[in-house]
């Protein structure tokens, strides 16, 4: 069970550590997207409204040989106060001493950023004194980094041992729709999973087979499951070496009645490019030539007949090369249609992972869908199964 901000108490001059992720793009000094930041103004707005001293953590990039100034949070600083609306100190001493003044300045209801917390080896060591300098800084601890859960740093996971601990807003959010999306799902479940490899995906696909009732494959995944079926796919991308991988996992899924989809009908090109020349063909009928590049028409609306029948779905990765016209036409169709019937109240639909987050901006639906996750490597990781470090410490961690 992991405590949330309503079981905090009163906050009113305590100093809480907010682990956040800051680590959002930024050229020339300008964030190019601030979608993490905003996400993070919940959690961080509704500590300092009730009068706590409010410390952000966070990592930016990967810094490898210690403190590096284009890798500084300063910036991300100052673009976190323009999202939040008030004043966020910036404390740019990387010891424990310092960093402690620094905080121990602040007045009630002040928001701070602290330095890249990758300038330490520490942090992705989880040492224990690195642990125990940032423990020092704080009074209670709050994880609002869904996005960074996977991984078993200090201002992750050791951090939470030390410390009461809390899951902040935006984790919350984040785990109440993930519960609700496979392990507290309503059947039927459908799950689409795209992407260029199969063997990128392994154990999301040998664990979802377990959970869903209709397995969606797209993408370059797809091609190398028609290629395991006997299907010729021509020139397409495709791991024809995983035949047997493949081949188990199609058992795996009839064993557990779930039904694998795959496309019959597809959008071949003979160049991967924009508005290449193309053709609409059976599966069967690829040229030697040609690749597949999208999902046809009529496995689309097959899909979304599959859709109108499932009560929750989940998304990761696109049904065919999005990034040009015209191939990202299934991908644009079928979150059409799991967006309205998301809208329609039959349909609890979660998506999450770089690619799916951005085809849903593409197509225009992604505030339409129940929840989309901007974590990409704790998504996937999450598909797969696997116990999330910085989610179980909360739920193992101190709890005083």
């Amino acid at each position: 069970m992991v405590r949330t901000l309503d079981d905090i108490g009163d906050v009113r001059g305590k100093r809480v550590l907010v682990r956040a992720d800051l680590n959002v793009p930024m050229a020339d000094g300008v964030v190019g997207d601030d979608t993490r930041l905003r996400a993070a103004v919940p959690t961080i707005a509704e500590l300092a409204d009730a009068g706590a001293v409010v410390v952000v953590l966070s990592h930016f990039g990967r810094p490898t040989r210690g403190p590096d100034p284009s890798l500084s949070l300063r910036p991300v600083a100052d673009a976190l106060a323009l999202v939040l609306g008030r004043p966020v100190t910036f404390v740019a001493d990387q010891d424990a001493a310092g960093a402690g003044a620094a905080v121990g300045a602040l007045q009630p209801g002040s928001v701070a950023v602290l330095e890249n917390l990758r300038f330490h080896p520490g942090e992705e060591g989880n040492s224990a004194d690195f642990i125990a300098a940032l423990a020092s800084l704080g009074d209670l601890y709050v994880n609002d980094a869904f996005s960074a859960a996977h991984r078993a740093h200090a201002s992750t996971e050791g951090i939470a041992h030390v410390l009461p601990s809390y899951a902040g807003r935006s984790m919350q959010a984040e785990l109440a729709a993930l519960g609700k999306a496979l392990d507290n799902s309503e059947h039927p479940v459908a799950a689409v999973v795209g992407g260029a490899k199969v063997s990128s995906k392994l154990d999301v696909l040998t664990h979802l087979v377990t959970k869903v009732d209709h397995l969606i494959i797209g993408g370059g995944m797809a091609n190398t499951f028609l290629a395991a079926r006997g299907v010729n796919v021509g020139k397409s991308l495709c791991e024809h070496d995983l035949k047997a991988t493949v081949l188990d996992i199609l058992a795996r899924a009839d064993a557990a009645h779930c039904i694998v989809h795959l496309p019959y009908d597809v959008v071949v090109a003979t160049e991967f490019k924009a508005n290449a020349p193309h053709r609409l063909c059976n599966v069967h009928e690829v040229r030697a030539d040609e690749m597949i590049l999208d999902i046809g028409d009529a496995a689309v609306e097959a899909l979304g007949d599959v859709l109108k029948t499932c009560k929750t779905l989940v998304w990761n990765g696109p049904l065919g090369a999005f990034e040009y016209e015209p191939f990202d036409r299934a991908t644009v169709a079928l979150a059409k249609t799991a967006a309205a019937l998301t809208q329609a109240g039959t349909l609890v639909s979660v998506a999450g992972g770089g690619d799916t987050v951005a085809a849903l901006n593409h197509a225009g639906v992604a505030d339409r869908f129940t929840y989309v996750s901007t974590a990409g490597g704790a998504f996937l990781e999450w598909m797969e199964g696997k116990a999330l470090p910085g989610v179980v410490a909360l739920e193992t961690g101190d709890s005083a």
